[in-house]
């Protein structure tokens, strides 16, 4: 059951519910609902900062239960630093310790007065979204293949106090909710279960339950036809056959589509190229990208976002087998350009060459491209931010700033024609890989050559889609940025 958002006028003190959340700032200074807790309960929170159990310190916490004068089972008390100067990089930070401590504790109804907090630059929809948001992600529970432990207690429903101005800031972050969610739960089952067909079946359910959403999955049949030959090279060593799912959404007239594109290989081995360097057992996570694109459509059509919307996901499993493809084949893509396979394990660029190829028959407005594609950008940028590459600037500007908007952050990094040369083949028009210099780089400039002359932008998410660990989980990452690029440009096609 998916965490329910309210917006409601309330006072802190006489609140009922489970735990209130308020803030405190260091130097001793309340924020206004902790200063209204302070003087009910006879100034209880002034003798926990005097004794130093309560700091005020970014990121710090302190459950308190059964305070004099106070309805609330339980107290939050979170702390905001320095008055003054909270941004929304430390606002954000705030809102993920809030999240965390809420879902560990057994209150099924908590209300958060930290949207009253002054945070730079940022109004109270994005103060009350960004809160709801982290409270959504920390509600989240994995529990498809776990021994059901019964239904527990834990936090059902969110109540912030604000005005209705704030209200278009929940309803974005439901909707937000909800896709990461799906995304979630796809990155996170296991592979023996999402497989391409699970995927497949996955945006079939959505679509039947969805008005305006098409779905269509061309089988090997169809790409066969359509000469896929680089992405069915890499389906070729599975007994899971590949599938092209296509979604639609028609939420914006006549006008031409936005398009999302992602890599979904389900499994991925590394093929011929075996991994053996450690690792594999996190392979299932590189559908990241498949995930992440559906994982905003959804979003895009819970919020009816008044655009048109395609995304295209290749969904294959990348497999060592008697009739898996080797290295020093030479592909036929769809695009008729030829390539030489270096290495079967960059095998996410060559299916996703086929489906940008796939895509353009839509005329889109743009295409953006999600792929767990390369460990050199998670050299590059670590677990923080997602790689982006792009032509066009304007674009890049728009994706980078919907990052900020989300703290789902990118970082750009070049594409020019100076790194075209690694891709130089002898035997094909150019080859999978550039060497060990620039991975990430090259690898969009690969993905560049079937994009000529389209709006289009990379965003490699190999450091970002999922936590580390044995016990790492799906980010949902990118979600939000996605979510928030489309809603900014269904803002602006509406102008």
């Amino acid at each position: 059951m998916a965490l329910e958002f309210s917006l409601d006028s309330l006072v802190a003190d006489s609140c009922e519910a489970g735990c209130i959340v308020i803030g405190v700032h260091d130097k001793g200074k309340l924020g206004t609902s902790a200063a209204r807790v302070d003087a009910a309960s006879g100034g209880h929170i002034t003798r926990l900062i005097a004794s130093g159990d309560c700091t005020g310190k970014p990121g710090s916490s302190l459950l308190l239960h059964a305070l004099t004068g106070v309805r609330a089972e339980r107290v939050l008390l979170v702390g905001l630093g320095e008055p003054g100067v909270l941004d929304a990089a430390r606002y954000q930070r705030v809102a993920q310790e809030a999240a965390r401590a809420l879902a560990a504790m057994p209150a099924q109804l908590a209300a958060n007065f930290l949207g009253e907090v002054e945070v730079t630059a940022r109004d109270e929809a994005w103060k009350l979204r960004t809160l709801a948001l982290a409270a959504a992600q920390h509600a989240y529970r994995y529990t498809a293949t776990l021994k059901p432990q019964g239904p527990g207690v834990r936090l059902r429903k969110l109540v912030f106090d604000g005005s209705a101005a704030a209200a278009q800031g929940l309803q974005q972050a439901r909707g937000m909710a909800i896709g990461s969610d799906f995304a979630r739960e796809l990155a996170n089952l296991p592979p023996n279960i999402c497989n391409p067909a699970y995927m497949a079946e996955r945006a079939r359910q959505f679509a039947a339950a969805h008005p305006g959403v098409a779905v269509e999955i061309l089988e090997r049949a169809d790409m066969e036809k359509l000469g896929m030959g680089s992405l069915l090279a890499v389906s070729r060593g599975s007994a899971n056959p590949p599938k092209l799912i296509v979604l639609r959404w028609n939420g914006g007239g006549d006008a031409k589509p936005y398009a999302l594109v992602g890599k979904g290989i389900t499994f991925d081995t590394g093929g011929i190229n075996l991994k053996v360097q450690g690792g594999i057992e996190e392979m299932k996570f590189d559908m990241g990208g498949a995930a992440g694109v559906m994982g905003a459509f959804v979003a895009a059509v819970e919020l009816k976002l008044v655009l048109n919307l395609v995304c295209v996901v290749a969904a294959v499993e990348n497999m060592p087998d008697g009739d898996a493809y080797r290295p020093s084949d030479v592909l036929t893509s769809m695009s008729g350009k030829t390539i030489e396979v270096l290495n079967t394990d960059a095998e996410g660029r060559l299916v996703l060459c086929d489906a940008l190829t796939y895509v353009q028959r839509f005329e889109p407005v743009a295409i953006v491209d999600a792929a767990t594609l390369t460990g050199a950008c998670v050299i590059a940028l670590g677990k923080h931010a997602s790689g982006l590459m792009s032509r066009h600037d304007d674009l890049a500007a728009e994706l980078l700033a919907a990052g900020e908007t989300t703290h789902d952050r990118a970082w750009r990094l070049p594409l020019w024609d100076d790194y075209q040369q690694q891709l130089e083949s002898a035997f094909a028009d150019f080859a999978n890989i550039g060497g060990k210099g620039a991975g990430a780089v090259t690898a969009a400039c690969f993905l560049a050559r079937f994009t000529e002359g389209q709006r289009w932008a990379h965003l490699d998410i190999a450091g970002t889609a999922w936590g580390e660990g044995r016990k790492g989980m799906s980010t949902a990452r990118p979600v939000p940025l996605l979510t928030q690029w489309l809603i900014d440009r269904a803002d602006a096609d509406s102008r």
